[in-house]
């Protein structure tokens, strides 16, 4: 039996569209793997998973190699909580001073880059893996900080300010914010169209399953990150995991946003699986 491998965000955001699937939906004919954004985004492109949740930014970068699935995202309306500039000075206040960018996702990393070209802010950038208080200097002034880590660690004994991306975003635009998306390699879109469909059935039907048991995902993720269940809660309260037009329509924007600060080398669309 052919097993075709799909990936799967190693974070907690993405636990309500993963949830069936993690419940008795998965079949033998699919294997899951699970790993942070920065590990899918190369897995998808070196062949090693067919059909992913990617960086949305990093779908802009390769959107030739990739087709989109209808309505999956990971994305916010204001404040996502998970994905924030931590600062010891407000935003304006970050020219010619040294900020870490996490390199687990490329979403983050183009839209305080994007963000701060529109302010005319230049910090000095430097891109590392951050995923404790212990991976950010002294001497540091920001972190950009992503994920689990984000919600877990105890930023403000480093840093004053805590700025959160998604509010960013909506203050910018008055438009939702979409960190991640689900894609499908082109060529395997071509060759196996019918598995394309089911896998997209199964992520609906597991979808569905995840809502009805937003409790346990809940108690399960204050678990795992050892965090109150009120926390988390509100932490899911603020994500969405469709992708409606509206959510199409702002990641349009954030892409000809990146293009004109050429962060994009040309302008890109969304470009449905269909």
């Amino acid at each position: 039996m052919i097993k075709y491998k799909m990936g799967k965000i190693s974070y907690i955001n993405a636990s309500p569209v993963f949830y069936g699937l993690d419940n008795g939906l998965l079949p033998e004919w699919l294997e899951m793997i699970s790993k942070p954004p920065a590990d899918l985004n190369r897995m998808i492109i070196s062949n090693d998973i067919v059909i992913s949740p990617i960086s949305a930014a990093f779908y802009a970068m390769n959107h030739r190699d990739l087709l989109v699935l209808p309505d999956f995202s990971i994305s916010c309306h204001g404040n996502v909580m998970s994905v924030i500039l931590m600062s010891k000075y407000p935003l304006e206040g970050l020219d010619e001073k040294n900020i870490v960018l996490t390199e687990e996702s490329a979403t983050a990393a183009s839209l305080i880059k994007m963000i701060f070209s529109k302010q005319n802010v230049n910090p000095n950038l430097e891109i590392r893996s951050i995923k404790s208080i212990d991976d950010v200097k002294d001497n540091v002034d920001g972190a950009l900080i992503i994920g689990d880590a984000a919600l877990t660690q105890p930023w403000e004994s480093l840093f004053k300010y805590r700025i959160d991306l998604g509010d960013l975003w909506f203050k910018l635009t008055k438009l939702p914010f979409v960190f991640a998306i689900w894609v499908v390699r082109r060529s395997f879109a071509e060759n196996e169209p019918q598995i394309v469909k089911n896998v997209i059935k199964l992520l609906n039907k597991s979808r569905g399953n995840g809502y009805d048991n937003i409790g346990k995902i809940i108690e399960s993720g204050a678990k795992k990150l050892n965090l109150k269940q009120s926390f988390i809660k509100e932490y899911y309260n603020h994500l969405y995991c469709d992708f409606d037009l509206e959510k199409i329509k702002a990641l349009e924007m954030f892409f000809k946003f990146l293009y004109e600060e050429r962060i994009l080398k040309e302008k890109v669309e969304v470009e449905l699986f269909s």
